[in-house]
């Protein structure tokens, strides 16, 4: 149904008719209006002394008019119904500037962040007629600029197909960037970095999201790098590169922006404001993993517990809706904000979930005060996510844990006994991997789980030799470590998946780091070593000699 938008205040019955006429008038397909239409819209606009829009379909029907001041006119939420991440809105706009006033920058950006077919500015002189007509439209990615400019042209000029434009732009981009992916529903992302750092590690850091992307079920449809002094504070990037990042995601046909990094409240909310695709980052992101792979009581616990501690301090703007409630006699002044309803329900269930856990974490604690009192050592297998910990768990227990080539297949901790000759044992944990800047959302929720690191005798820390970040990751897990406070608990260095390496680089290795262990957990490559190594550090008739492992090699 047809609506009639902006600052309507101060109209009078017959104007407020004029607009509403607008609806029954039907717009022409190969021009941009009739002259009477023009005329029209000119007169009214300058009898009211504000600017007029409206938002015509391409069937020609007028789906709103919006009135806004004499120098702007503000657009409010559009419908989404043919809102895709490939698509145009299938509306153009018409509007109004009251003087010789050409399209603007405000106007190209509506047009580009909006998704219309086209926008159209009608300049109107101070008696009430229509001067000239200029529009924009868009254009596919890999060109100069986003937007090309129509115009200017006489108002009594008006021949333009801008209904076969758009169709026309549709179409290349959908055979530029929907792709198979869509076909079988997989929402499309754009990765965007934006950072201080060199290019190549940008680079590397965006690899890793898109790992992460890939794992929450997102089909990657480009990136974008941007390496500034500062970010900015509103939107991260600057208005250009934001309108760049539109104009990527219209033609690669991402529904979704996922941000390396944090963002903050400001900057999400600001980006949801200007766009209207869904906003990630990378926190958001690696919780959503979480909270797919998260199967057990304790483990569904930790996730809902860390994703309400990210929520809560951007709970701002939400919902503005219900502004003030418990007011009036015998309430609280003006009454408690939706917002502060809103918070306060978020710290009472934090509050609740906080409890649940503290029961598992006792729990836990008495299984592993039971370990001690029967004197079984404890080794726990740390290292950076899909590092192989829990195909080598499998390996040298001869157990069935799930595995995966992807990252965090493994939330919750699993503890297997592992026997030596002379009916010696000792138990062997494996625990959810680490990843750089991991939120501390999750290390907060997570200390129920992560507390089987503090019981062990020794930490297994588990690297990908074959990673082309090897070192960085070793870093990476050195400083969740450090965070945790384990650092003084001895630990031994295992290089898995040696098996991909050529014996140039296995030697490489050995002389970067001596007294590591090069094993592949799929073959069983360097197994027997491990085995003698923990046979020898934990079980009670073995020299205790062996301790940590340094992580820098001998030429660091």
């Amino acid at each position: 149904m047809p609506k009639l938008e902006g600052n309507l205040a101060g109209l009078k019955k017959s104007q407020l008719t004029a607009l509403q006429r607008f609806f029954r008038r039907r717009f022409p397909r190969s021009e941009v209006f009739t002259q009477e239409q023009a005329r029209e819209l000119a007169l009214l606009s300058r009898s009211i002394g504000r600017q007029t829009g409206l938002l015509i379909d391409r069937a020609g029907r007028v789906e709103m008019a919006i009135v806004g001041d004499a120098n702007s006119l503000m657009i409010p939420e559009l419908p989404r119904e043919r809102s895709g991440g490939g698509r145009l809105r299938g509306l153009r706009l018409l509007h109004t500037h009251l003087g010789p006033q050409r399209l603007s920058d405000e106007d190209r950006m509506d047009l580009l962040f909006l998704r219309l077919d086209a926008i159209i500015v009608l300049t109107v002189d101070e008696a009430g007629f229509p001067m000239q007509w200029e529009a924009a439209r868009l254009l596919p990615g890999g060109n100069e600029t986003p937007t090309l400019t129509v115009g200017p042209y006489p108002w009594n000029q008006a021949e333009a197909d801008l209904i076969a434009d758009a169709e026309a732009l549709e179409d290349e981009l959908g055979r530029t960037g929907e792709g198979s992916s869509k076909e079988i529903g997989q929402e499309r992302a754009l990765l965007v970095s934006v950072s201080e750092k060199p290019r190549q590690i940008q680079e590397s850091n965006l690899d890793e999201l898109a790992a992460l992307a890939s794992t929450a079920g997102l089909d990657v449809a480009g990136r974008m790098i941007q390496r500034v002094p500062s970010p900015n504070p509103r939107f991260i990037l600057g208005k250009g590169k934001l309108a760049e990042l539109e104009v990527q995601a219209l033609s690669a046909g991402a529904d979704i922006l996922v941000f390396d990094g944090e963002l903050s409240p400001a900057q999400l909310h600001n980006l949801a404001d200007v766009t209207e695709r869904k906003v990630l980052d990378r926190t958001q992101l690696i919780l959503d993993i979480f909270a797919k792979h998260a199967t057990s009581r304790a483990g569904k616990l930790q996730v809902e517990l860390a994703r309400l501690a990210y929520v809560q301090p951007r709970l701002a703007g939400r919902n503005r809706s219900m502004d003030r409630l418990a007011g009036g006699i015998g309430g609280r002044g003006l009454g408690e904000t939706k917002l502060e309803m809103d918070r306060r329900k978020n710290r009472e269930r934090m509050a609740h979930l906080s409890r649940e856990l503290d029961d598992i974490r006792r729990q836990r604690a008495f299984a592993r005060g039971r370990r001690a009192r029967n004197s079984m050592p404890v080794a726990a297998l740390v290292g950076y996510t899909n590092a192989g910990k829990s195909t080598l768990l499998n390996r040298l227990t001869n157990s069935e844990t799930i595995v995966g080539d992807r990252l965090f297949a493994t939330l919750d901790p699993t503890t297997r006994r592992l026997r030596f000759p002379k009916e010696r044992e000792l138990v062997l944990a494996d625990t959810v991997g680490f990843i750089r800047n991991l939120p501390k959302e999750l290390l907060e929720s997570f200390k129920a789980t992560l507390e089987e690191l503090e019981a062990a005798n020794l930490l297994i820390h588990v690297a990908d030799a074959g990673h082309k970040d090897l070192v960085q990751q070793m870093e990476a897990v050195e400083t969740v470590l450090e965070d945790l406070e384990l650092t003084k608990i001895p630990r031994i260095l295992v290089l898995n998946k040696c098996d991909s390496l050529t014996p140039l680089q296995k030697e490489e290795l050995a002389q970067a780091w001596p007294r590591a262990i090069q094993v592949s957990a799929i073959t069983g490559e360097g197994l027997q070593s491990l085995l003698n190594r923990l046979e020898r550090q934990l079980l009670p008739d073995a020299p205790q000699d062996w301790g940590s492992i340094p992580l820098k090699s001998k030429e660091e």
